[in-house]
C-alpha cells in the first residue's frame, strides 16, 4: 500500500524508498516487541495478550509462534553475541535466550522485591543490559496478571549480567522505549504517561545526566524508538512514526493505518523497517540504515 510520508524539515526528505508499506502478516491483538536476528535473517516479536511470540522468515515470508505460552513477553532486542534478551510480563523479570536454549535470568528484583513488568530493553557499549519497568503487566489480566506493586514507582534500571540491578533513574511516571545514540553516549528515553521523550547523558561509570525532555507526542504516546545511523530517532506515536533529530526536533512522519506500538530495523542490509503496529507487522524499504546498535562489535 502508498504510505503517507510528511516531510516537516528539509533534513526529513530523503529517508524513505519507494513508500510502499507491505503488511507482513496479521493476526495479533496488540503486536510488540520487534527484534532482528541478522545471521537467521529472521525477526521475531510479542502478541502480548495472546500471550506468544511469533517469528517471521524473511527469506520464506512466513510467520509462525517461536513461543506460547510465552509469559508475556513484551520487549526484546539483541545482545552483541546474538542472543535474543526478552523483558518479561509474566514472570516479571528480564532474561537472555542461551544458544544452547537455556534461560539466564538477569533481573527479577531489586532490593529485594519484585519488579513490576520490565517493559523494554537495550544492551549498552559496555555490555550492560537497560530496561524499564512500568506496571502495565500488574495493572489488568490483559498483559500479564493482575498484582499489587512492590517497588515504589515505575523506573528506569541497568544491570550487568551475574550482578544484581542498579536503578538509574526513578522520576519517571510510566518509562516505556529506550535506544542508545550511535556511539552509545546518550540514552533516549520515553514516558508513556507523560507522553514525552528524553535524552540522558551516559558517564563511563554506568551512571546518567541530565534527562531533559526533547519532544513532546503529538498525538497518542511515544512508545518504541531506534536510531538510525545518523543519530536520527524513529519512534511510535498515535499517528504512526515520527521521525526526529537528535535534539527532538521534528523531521518527518510516517502514517501508519494501525496504531504502531515498537519497530526496530532489519533487512540484509539494515534499511527495512519492521513496525509491530496493532493487530499487524508491517515493513517499508528506507534510504538509511539502523544504528549499529544494539550489534555492538566484539
Amino acid at each position: 500500500m502508498e504510505v503517507r510520508y510528511e516531510i516537516f524539515h528539509p533534513d526529513g526528505a530523503g529517508l524513505v524508498g519507494d513508500r510502499h508499506l507491505r503488511k507482513v502478516w496479521t493476526g495479533a491483538r496488540w503486536a510488540e516487541g520487534p527484534a532482528y536476528f541478522p545471521a537467521a535473517r529472521h525477526l521475531l516479536f510479542s502478541d502480548i495478550p495472546n500471550d506468544r511470540v511469533l517469528r517471521h522468515d524473511e527469506l520464506t515470508g512466513t510467520t509462525t509462534d517461536f513461543l506460547s505460552p510465552a509469559g508475556y513477553h513484551n520487549g526484546h532486542s539483541v545482545d552483541r553475541c546474538g542472543r535474543l534478551l526478552s523483558a518479561e510480563h509474566g514472570a516479571r523479570r528480564v532474561t537472555r535466550l542461551e544458544h544452547d536454549g537455556s534461560l539466564t535470568v538477569l533481573a527479577d528484583q531489586y532490593d529485594g522485591r519484585r519488579l513490576n513488568s520490565p517493559n523494554d530493553l537495550v544492551e549498552g557499549p559496555d555490555g550492560a543490559v537497560w530496561f524499564t519497568d512500568p506496571s502495565y503487566g500488574i495493572d489488568s489480566e490483559y498483559e500479564g496478571h493482575a498484582a499489587p506493586r512492590e517497588q515504589d514507582g515505575c523506573h528506569l534500571y541497568r544491570v550487568v549480567p551475574g550482578n544484581s540491578p542498579e536503578r538509574v533513574a526513578d522520576d519517571f511516571d510510566r518509562p516505556n522505549g529506550l535506544a542508545f545514540s550511535p556511539t552509545g553516549t546518550t540514552l533516549y528515553v520515553g514516558d508513556s504517561a507523560r507522553r514525552h521523550l528524553r535524552s540522558f547523558s551516559v558517564l563511563a561509570d554506568g551512571t546518567l545526566s541530565g534527562g531533559e525532555v526533547i519532544a513532546d507526542c503529538p498525538e497518542g504516546t511515544f512508545d518504541g524508538l531506534r536510531v538510525d545511523h545518523a543519530g536520527r530517532l524513529w519512534v511510535s506515536s498515535g499517528r504512526g512514526v515520527e521521525v526526529l533529530a537528535a535534539d527532538g526536533t521534528p523531521l518527518a512522519l510516517l502514517r501508519v493505518p494501525e496504531v504502531v506500538a515498537n519497530l526496530t530495523f532489519g533487512g540484509p542490509r539494515g534499511h527495512d523497517l519492521y513496525l509491530t503496529a496493532t493487530t499487524s507487522l508491517y515493513a517499508i524499504r528506507l534510504k538509511v540504515t539502523g544504528s549499529a546498535l544494539p550489534h555492538w562489535p566484539l
